[in-house]
């Protein structure tokens, strides 16, 4: 695809610290530019560089210079629309831009238990984007809502489905350690989160993680979703790392893996075959870490560009049948770079037009 042929996208929330990391991680891409800025009434009528705080690195110049536009579909006309809304405000918006032809890619946490609405990692059940066409026929619109998961879940379930696909998962025990940039910008006032763990966090953070997990890692079967069949008990913590959810994890099986049969499928796996090559998709999807003390944020969280998932520790449960610990960067693999990529995959499969 040439540079004349990039495909115009919108990003609703796009003052926001999700809506800055697509901006970062768009600029140059070869499929898509940034055409549109849209965020809050107090934001629009501004320059992009006039509203936003900017947090990391350079703010791209052709993006500076966009006027920031209301969140309304009759506004914002590009025909790809990456939500970084907040939750109060996506439930009634990324509807009404699914209802005016768009696809929305979402972050937001209001579609992705809907039953006809793809809650996708393309590597672990492109097969869901399959639901689009049922989503088109029961809600009478010619766009589409796509959602990516829970920026723990999706680490969770990155990392255990190589052994769901191999030995089938039965019950899962996950404690999460979540990094600060979770909590959005400022996000954790300093006094609250240095030199300390706080071990809970908003939002109905553990039941998302209990829940998601089944759906993602369940069967297209037809025009509805089978979940997994095992269950989900999780303890979320909000920790003093920047970026980086790590997440730990005890398993039970209904086929028990050995320790190195559990490394090997970890090793081994590449995903689903149709993400190979996209142009954020990383070469190793999972990589497994040898080191005793890996993995940890500081050394492995941008691996992949950010959309790694690194795996490590896996071993013997005294009480469930094996443990494992897993890392993965929580706002690009975990949100604005699981969106493009579940874009990039439409784009390929030819749900979203050239």
């Amino acid at each position: 695809m040439t540079s004349s042929e990039r495909i115009p996208v919108a990003i609703l929330g796009a003052t926001g610290a999700v809506g800055q990391t697509f901006i970062r991680l768009l600029d140059g891409h070869p499929w898509f530019y940034v055409a549109e800025v849209a965020a809050s009434e107090r934001s629009a009528g501004k320059s992009y560089a006039e509203a936003t705080r900017w947090i990391e690195g350079n703010m791209p110049a052709d993006v500076a210079a966009l006027t920031v536009k209301a969140c309304d579909s009759a506004q914002v006309t590009s025909p790809v629309v990456f939500s970084a809304l907040d939750a109060a405000a996506a439930g009634d918006l990324e509807p009404a831009f699914a209802k005016a032809g768009r696809v929305v890619l979402s972050n937001a946490k209001n579609f992705r238990m809907a039953a006809d609405v793809p809650l996708v990692i393309p590597e672990v059940n492109a097969s869901h984007l399959g639901l689009i066409t049922a989503q088109r026929a029961a809600r009478g619109w010619s766009g589409a809502i796509v959602t990516n998961a829970n920026c723990a879940a999706t680490v969770a379930a990155l990392a255990m489905a190589p052994l769901h696909e191999k030995f089938g998962l039965k019950q899962v025990i996950v404690a999460t350690m979540q990094a600060i940039s979770g909590a959005g910008y400022p996000g954790v006032p300093s006094l609250d989160i240095l030199g300390n763990v706080i071990p809970y966090i908003g939002g109905e953070e553990e039941q998302k993680i209990e829940r998601e997990m089944q759906k993602m890692l369940g069967k297209l079967s037809g025009s509805k979703i089978d979940d997994a069949p095992f269950v989900v008990s999780a303890h979320a913590n909000r920790v003093a790392v920047e970026n980086g959810h790590t997440v730990c994890l005890s398993m039970t099986f209904n086929t028990k893996p050995t320790v190195d049969a559990a490394i090997s499928a970890i090793r081994e796996w590449r995903g689903d075959a149709s993400v190979r090559g996209l142009p954020s998709a990383p070469d190793l999807p999972l990589r497994y870490r040898d080191e005793q003390d890996r993995p940890q944020p500081r050394r492995d969280v941008n691996d992949g560009r950010g959309m790694t998932v690194s795996v490590g520790r896996v071993r013997e449960d005294p009480i469930m049948q094996l443990r494992m610990v897993a890392m993965g960067h929580n706002t690009i693999r975990g949100a604005a770079g699981g969106s493009i990529l579940n874009a990039e995959v439409l784009v390929k499969t030819g749900v979203i037009s050239r």
